[in-house]
């Protein structure tokens, strides 16, 4: 290995002098890097160590274009950024479902062992590791290089923050040999508390602002705009997870674990294989009753399948693994005054109940609202205004109303009285029979139901537009600036024609109004599924809109297909209650919006301004059954229906609950019911379980 010559005076070291001698500065540090901040067992003094980062400064300063890839002075940051950039994830950053007591652990384990076809005497070992609440994030390193990081954002797309990240110490620059050819590390930007209570102490003594809480600290301190003002917060990283992968790591997600520990990655620890939910619990408390003296916030504790194998059959569903959930510690609460209660229309005209608080802080958080749910909630909880409440962030996340402390209420209080009205149009609000909800009836002339209905069309995993956040929306409908979806698009242009541009709004600028129209434009192009999920149509989530897509492929299909479903008697509306998991009450909420000549309009609007894009389904190009539509009828003897289902939909197939003409194949499994004999009166194929492995190739 070159030597450091520090004797050697910068200003008379040849070219090819400073070029070993960068490389061994650059390797020298990484090291000492890793002794302190991963292994707590520094080599050498403070003094030494700045001693390496300043001659390695000064030699890149003499000679700029020998500059390396893991030059040590990456550690303190560039110049700042306009803003960030956009990256797409290779593999999607998914979240996680949540359980919130034993009982819906438990319920975990045994969906995991339905979908498996396992036996309860069967092995079925978990990972379990504590919950870090930081920001996430996905480091790719590519010839053992860190080349690009990413914020997790809407799982699909994050933020280029790979300046910022490369200011982490915890943060390998470089992986050791063996790594793979490509590996995309997944994690935790997380602080300290200590680090994080001395970062405030140093804030307050300076006049600055201090922080709430290290998880938003570190959040802010990553996105930094100005990477050497990340440099300067105490930022560290748990590496557990990976997306893309050029060779696998192991065949447990316990071993993978230990290798990325190899590759200098530090661990979310204490984690433990399980092989119980018995031993799920048991880790669930001890790690609860450990929780203050960990260094570290945690909000709960993650189960995950070992089998990395068992992890690829069990699949995803919508946004979440099927292998891996989320054990949230119990809502910290707090005592308030509910000082009266106002009523919120949604963008499917559903009156929701809100308490308005006294000022709290219910988990580092001040909370001033909480939800009431509804008006059976209300009555049910005897909730009333003046009333002293016990409030809780649920999930640590949404606050809501636990109790009222009776012994406490003001005398003469009344009972709430729900509206029959809308209090933002005057529209008759109904309750439907069966439903908790009542609704608006104003439709589209309701102003609270329109502009809801343009937040939820720009929201996260709609169309996303980066700085079109509620609140500017908010104030672009009340000023009459955006009030349809297109009309966000024409934005820009109105605005070159305005008297009064946005730029001269208050609170915006000439470099602010830039950004904005560059994110809109951005966003011309969006998948058909995310298309389907920001218009907004009640029932409609993200899974039921990526089932259309699938099924629909194209915006004019799936429109064609909706204004032939409004006859209820006709193939297309048996078609889209066909489905699976598409029922007729989710059909009449579509029909309901195809029925709306507004909506129409709205659509033929948007049409003239962005692009729609296809459905591309997985693998369809090499798989036999891309495109086709499937039954599954009878029981499974290799697999579960769940499991049957998930991988036939991951080829592109699409999976019907009943068999038509339309239908390509019904799978006959055990005991097979009426499906079997309407498929062999219809003429359509039928498969043995055996042939159904065989020709998608398991």
């Amino acid at each position: 290995m070159p030597e450091i010559s520090p004797e050697i005076a910068v200003a008379s070291l040849t070219p090819e002098q400073a070029a070993a001698e960068l490389a061994a500065l650059a390797e020298a540090i990484a090291r000492h890097d890793r002794l302190y901040h991963q292994q707590d067992r520094p080599e050498i003094s403070d003094a030494g160590y700045d001693a390496l980062v300043r001659r390695n400064a000064a030699i890149e300063a003499r000679f700029p274009e020998l500059r390396r890839p893991d030059s040590p002075s990456s550690r303190v940051g560039a110049a700042p950024a306009a803003g960030f950039a956009k990256l797409r994830h290779a593999v999607p950053m998914l979240s996680l479902g949540n359980a919130f007591s034993e009982m819906e652990v438990g319920e975990f384990v045994a969906r995991v062992r339905r979908f498996l076809n396992l036996g309860e005497g069967d092995p079925l070992d978990f990972v379990a590791e504590p919950k870090i609440d930081g920001l996430s994030c996905s480091l790719r390193y590519q010839a053992g290089w860190l080349v690009l990081a990413a914020t997790r954002g809407d799982g699909a797309e994050g933020e280029d923050v790979t300046a910022n990240v490369r200011t982490i110490a915890e943060i390998p620059q470089r992986l050791p040999a063996g790594a793979p050819e490509v590996l995309e590390v997944r994690g935790e930007v997380y602080m300290l508390r200590d680090d994080f209570l001395e970062m405030n102490r140093r804030r307050a003594e300076a006049g600055e602002a201090v922080y709430a809480n290290p998880r938003n600290s570190a959040a802010g301190s990553l996105r930094q705009l100005d990477p050497k003002v990340t440099a300067t917060r105490p930022l560290r990283f748990f590496g557990y997870a990976w997306g893309e992968v050029s060779a696998p790591l192991a065949t447990t997600q316990w071993l993978a674990r230990q290798r990325l520990a190899e590759f200098g990655f530090r661990l979310n620890e204490p984690a433990r294989l399980c092989a119980s939910a018995d031993q799920l619990a048991a880790y669930y408390a001890e790690i609860g009753g450990r929780r203050s003296d960990l260094r570290f916030d945690i909000d709960g504790v993650v189960y995950k399948v070992d089998s990395l194998e068992l992890q690829r059959r069990l699949g995803f569903v919508s946004r979440a693994p099927r292998w891996a959930i989320a054990h949230k510690f119990s809502a910290e609460q707090a005592r308030t005054r509910l000082e009266r209660i106002t009523i919120q229309v949604g963008r499917t005209g559903a009156l929701t109940p809100v308490a308005e608080l006294a000022p709290v802080t219910v988990g580092g958080v001040v909370v001033s609202r909480a939800t009431l749910h509804n008006e059976d909630e209300i009555q049910r909880k005897d909730i009333r205004e003046g009333d002293t409440v016990v409030v809780q962030r649920a999930g640590d996340v949404i606050p809501q109303v636990v109790e009222v402390i009776l012994g406490e209420r003001p005398d003469g209080s009344l009972r709430f009285v729900f509206p029959d009205h809308c209090p933002e149009c005057g529209s008759l609000a109904v309750r439907e029979p069966g439903e908790v909800v009542r609704r608006c009836t104003g439709g589209l002339i309701c102003p609270a139901q329109a502009k809801e209905r343009l937040r939820h069309f720009v929201s996260r995993d709609a169309f996303d537009i980066e700085g079109l956040g509620e609140k500017i929306i908010a104030a672009f409908w009340d000023d009459g600036v955006v009030r349809t979806p297109a009309e966000i698009f024409r934005l820009a242009e109105r605005d070159r024609a305005s008297l009064t541009p946005l730029r001269a709004r208050e609170g915006w600028g000439e470099k602010s109004a830039r950004n904005l129209f560059e994110a809109i434009e951005k966003r011309r192009a969006m998948p058909l599924e995310r298309f389907i999920y920001a218009l907004g149509i009640r029932q409609i989530g993200q899974a039921t809109a990526k089932l259309l897509a699938r099924s629909y492929l194209t915006l004019a299909a799936w429109r064609a297909a909706m204004a032939e479903a409004a006859d209820r008697d006709g193939q297309a509306y048996r078609d889209l209650t066909n489905i699976d998991q598409i029922g007729p009450a989710v059909a009449e909420d579509l029909l309901a919006f195809f029925s709306e000549p507004h909506n129409l309009a709205v659509l033929e609007d948007l049409a003239r301004e962005i692009e729609v894009q296809d459905f591309v389904p997985l693998q369809a190009q090499a798989s036999p059954v891309a495109g086709k539509t499937v039954v599954f009828t009878g029981t499974l003897e290799t697999m579960s229906r769940g499991e049957a289902k998930a991988r036939a939909e991951a080829l592109g197939a699409k999976v019907a609950g009943s068999v038509s003409a339309r239908t390509d194949f019904v799978v006959i499994g055990a005991d097979a019911g009426s499906k079997a004999a309407k498929a062999q009166a219809l003429g359509v194929t039928t498969l043995t379980e055996a042939q159904w492995l065989q020709l998608i190739g398991v």
